[in-house]
């Protein structure tokens, strides 16, 4: 954004150029850092610029370096109303960061079965790089940027070890948190969980599965129920798992655990005494449950901005890390019984 004078006039680079007589092409490739300029006359052009809060237009710095200063972030059009805290809290990250570094970010919505809209996108050229909110075991957004040779950070986990990739731990915040239930007695816990085309549901799985190997329990393939991904499917694995007499439901995320809360009320099973229940995903959809639903807490705007600094750390051609981690909390609450006192939370 473009600074003003006490005269309350933009600041032009005709005006640079005016004020120490040179052309505007020197006062570019001063600002630039770009194209043949002696030393004594870019220190000259900078001191002035400094002295007067100059800054450039975005356009026009974007035309002399070939940059659109603009990200594109993917986000999913099928999306619904519970997936909105995640993807409002991780873009705020990606804003904040991207504001930061002068760039603007642009949302474009794709579908698993449609990416034309990011493909109009990349065509035009109008973006430098791109964020994918969402990894898929199928994804056509790969594809494509790759095709194009785009910059992309995925905000996910991928098995491709060759994009780049900033996530939460997943696996090791599902591995302790069943973990803790089998380590508290609490042997026969199944798992239901939404879509196996996402590959977040299928990293949960994977710590599930995690902490029974760990805790020497045997894996009871007959207790685990995924593409649960409606009311009736989700139904249908509770009214499995109580014929299975488990002694705790773990759901991968808050939107199914609020569906499997719902079912057992209505069955009039109480939370934790006949069984308890637990959460992969922390979200204001669980909030006023009583009992509060013990669940892993994860920072969503950490993570965006933290993609975004890869993003950008990428277009500008410097190393970055292959894959990045962040923490969790696991908040153990009400509706699971642990020898910790109920409303401890521990912190990673």
């Amino acid at each position: 954004m473009e600074t003003f004078r006490s005269d309350h006039k933009k600041l032009t680079i005709s005006d640079v150029a005016d004020a120490l007589h040179v052309s505007k092409t020197t006062v570019s490739r001063a600002f630039s850092g770009k194209g043949r300029i002696s030393e004594d006359t870019r220190q000259r052009v900078l001191a002035y610029i400094e002295a007067n809060d100059y800054k450039p237009n975005v356009i026009a710095k974007g035309l002399a370096q070939k940059k659109t200063y603009n990200i594109a972030l993917v986000i999913p059009g099928d999306c619904n109303l519970v997936d909105m805290p995640f993807f409002q809290n991780s873009m705020q990250g990606i804003c904040e960061e991207a504001s930061a570094n002068d760039y603007d970010v642009m949302l474009v919505t794709t579908t698993a079965s449609s990416c034309a809209n990011l493909e109009r996108t990349i065509a035009n050229n109008k973006v430098d790089g791109v964020i994918l909110s969402r990894s898929l075991v199928r994804d056509r957004n790969v594809a494509l940027l790759r095709s194009q040779r785009t910059p992309f950070v995925l905000m996910g986990t991928s098995r491709d070890a060759k994009i780049l990739q900033v996530d939460n731990d997943h696996r090791a915040g599902c591995s302790e948190l069943v973990g803790r239930m089998l380590g508290g007695g609490t042997t026969r816990v199944g798992l239901i969980g939404g879509s196996k085309n996402y590959i977040v549901n299928r990293t949960r799985r994977q710590g599930y599965e995690d902490a029974f190997k760990n805790a020497g329990v045997q894996l009871e393939a007959q207790l685990i129920f995924e593409d649960c991904d409606r009311p009736d499917r989700i139904e249908s694995a509770v009214n499995a798992l109580i014929r299975e007499k488990v002694q705790g439901i773990v759901c991968m995320d808050d939107v199914v655990c609020s569906v499997v809360l719902r079912i057992l009320a209505e069955k009039n099973i109480s939370v934790p005494q006949q069984i308890q229940a637990a959460s992969f995903y922390d979200s204001t959809l669980l909030k006023n449950n009583k009992p509060a639903v013990t669940s892993l807490l994860f920072d969503d705007k950490a993570l965006g901005a933290l993609t975004c600094r890869t993003l950008l750390r990428c277009i500008r051609g410097e190393d970055v890390e292959r894959r990045s981690l962040l923490g969790y909390e696991l908040a153990v609450r009400e509706s699971t019984i642990f020898a910790q006192p109920r409303t401890e939370q521990i912190c990673r």
